[in-house]
């Protein structure tokens, strides 16, 4: 009891001291601003706009207050040069409480200073402020799929752009078919639906280990049988039946983001992780994956469905303790990084492999988002 006592005391004078610093900076920038003339002004908002195409090296995030999760969704999104393209081009918010509280400003603060410093790493704590305002705390233990949903909504929401909108989701929006077809009856009702990640299921029906990504893809879209609890309501049949539900792909992004479903409550109440070995290939024709009854695209769509592997973020330790990293291929240099908060380092193919997972190692490191991009027509 008197050790976690002691350890929500220092987590709070942690949280305090930060919340002093982020107060103390916001102050030094509205002053730097009430300062400078309007064409300074001009002239400076113009040098943030031009840095997104400036090269400086691959430079990492302090962590400031268990971070580390922020960090590596943040990174994800910063060496995409497709994602900075569309940030560089956004609506300056006019006020300096605007700017404060506006996300896609702050992150485009944020890469100014990682590609026009001289500094190893920079601290994102402006940004950091900016997200509290919108709910997303620090000194917390962040999901990494949920943090990169909430980091992709705030960002859209505060595009004022139309134009800019419909690229950031053009970027990274999937689409799929839902089909549900009662088994009494000749009912079949489709739609269509938009979804960011594709959650693979690390599991088959039967509660066994998938063993391999494409294993998890054909999973996610084979048919499934609602039967018993699970009955739909037949329109038709004027009654619950046994229905079966699939899906079917339509389109993928530039941008594609698989979602490994690495926590879940198979077999057990409490919140597991799955750590076992579950191989991914660098790079990845859908076509050759999925059969055409999966399939709801022409020819042209599905031309386009070859991908090659941009990042990694993985997880390291339990659903109650970890730690998150990131894996990412620099699109200018085809060279491998590692980005562990601060720290930094040029890595190779085998050390990406090392996030496969291992069985019998429940702390170590294991991939959890794979970032793919589509692969540029010869």
């Amino acid at each position: 009891m008197g050790q976690k006592s002691g350890r929500q005391e220092r987590s709070k004078k942690l949280e305090l001291a930060l919340s002093e610093t982020m107060k103390a900076e916001t102050e030094v920038q509205n002053n730097k601003d009430e300062g400078e003339g309007p064409k300074a002004k001009d002239q400076r908002l113009t040098s943030v706009f031009g840095v997104a195409d400036l090269k400086n090296g691959a430079i990492g995030l302090y962590n400031v207050g268990q971070s580390c999760c922020l960090n590596s969704v943040l990174q994800v999104f910063l060496m995409n040069i497709h994602f900075t393209g569309i940030l560089r081009r956004i609506t300056v918010p006019p006020r300096a409480g605007q700017k404060n509280r506006n996300v896609p400003y702050q992150m485009l603060l944020l890469l100014e200073e990682m590609q026009c410093g001289k500094r190893k790493a920079v601290f994102p704590i402006p940004l950091a402020r900016c997200l509290s305002v919108h709910r997303v705390k620090l000194f917390v233990q962040h999901d990494a799929a949920q943090l990169f949903l909430t980091l992709w909504n705030l960002i859209k929401d505060q595009m004022k752009k139309p134009e800019l909108v419909e690229e950031l989701s053009s970027l990274y929006t999937i689409c799929v078919q839902e089909h549900l077809a009662c088994q009494k009856c000749s009912l079949e009702t489709k739609r269509n639906s938009r979804m960011l990640t594709l959650p693979l299921p690390m599991l088959d029906a039967d509660s066994r280990v998938l063993k391999t990504l494409e294993d998890c893809l054909q999973s996610f879209f084979r048919p499934e049988e609602l039967m018993d609890h699970n009955m739909c309501f037949c329109e038709q049949c004027g009654r619950k039946t046994p229905f079966l539900q699939s899906m079917k792909l339509v389109h993928l992004p530039q941008t594609l983001t698989l979602h490994l479903k690495r926590f879940c409550f198979e077999e057990s109440p409490y919140v597991h992780k799955l750590s076992h070995y579950l191989p991914f290939p660098q790079d990845l024709d859908f076509n050759a994956v999925l059969t055409e009854n999966q399939c709801q695209a022409d020819d042209n769509e599905k031309a386009s469905w070859q991908y090659e592997l941009f990042a990694v973020v993985a997880h390291s330790g339990s659903t109650r303790c970890g730690h998150y990293c990131a894996y990412i291929r620099s699109l200018t240099e085809r060279k491998w990084y590692c980005f562990n908060d601060s720290q930094v380092c040029q890595v190779s193919w085998d050390d990406v492999k090392c996030t496969y997972g291992h069985s019998n190692l429940n702390w170590t490191e294991t991939a959890y988002l794979l970032i793919y991009m589509k692969k540029c027509p010869q």
